[in-house]
């Protein structure tokens, strides 16, 4: 849904100059797919172990009842993600500055509340003066 909801703004970042990017643990493969399937015309890029994740502190081990739950489901959060960790990042958005430095962030513990894309976007425009 979030991913649906990028792909309808995505012009809209491109027109104030930003990148859009979204980072996935999940195998290439899975992102091509899903960028696909959602014709995406944004950037998917693959973070294998969760490594960015990491870096900027937002790596999640998911507890041992929680991954009961998801097998139960059929859902394979390593084969997705091609390693053999249950790991996955916190949902953040980032706006980074051309020099690398994040100018905001909004990062949620509870992976089904989002921001909304407009709301990103006027705090992108906010930033660069516009």
């Amino acid at each position: 849904m979030e991913l649906d909801a990028l792909g309808k703004v995505a012009n809209e970042f491109s027109s104030q100059g930003a990148s859009l990017v979204a980072i996935s643990p999940q195998a290439v493969m899975f992102n091509r797919a899903m960028q696909e399937e959602k014709n995406l015309t944004f950037e998917m890029l693959s973070d294998p172990g969760n490594k960015i994740a990491e870096s900027y502190g937002l790596k999640y081990q998911m507890p041992e009842d929680l991954i009961k739950v998801y097998s139960r489901f059929g859902i394979n959060i390593p084969e997705h993600n091609g390693d053999d960790s249950w790991t996955l990042p916190l949902p953040a958005r980032l706006i980074i500055d051309p020099d690398r430095n994040i100018v905001d962030a909004e990062i949620g513990v509870d992976y089904t509340v989002r921001p909304e894309p407009m709301d990103t976007l006027e705090k992108l425009k906010a930033f660069m003066g516009r």
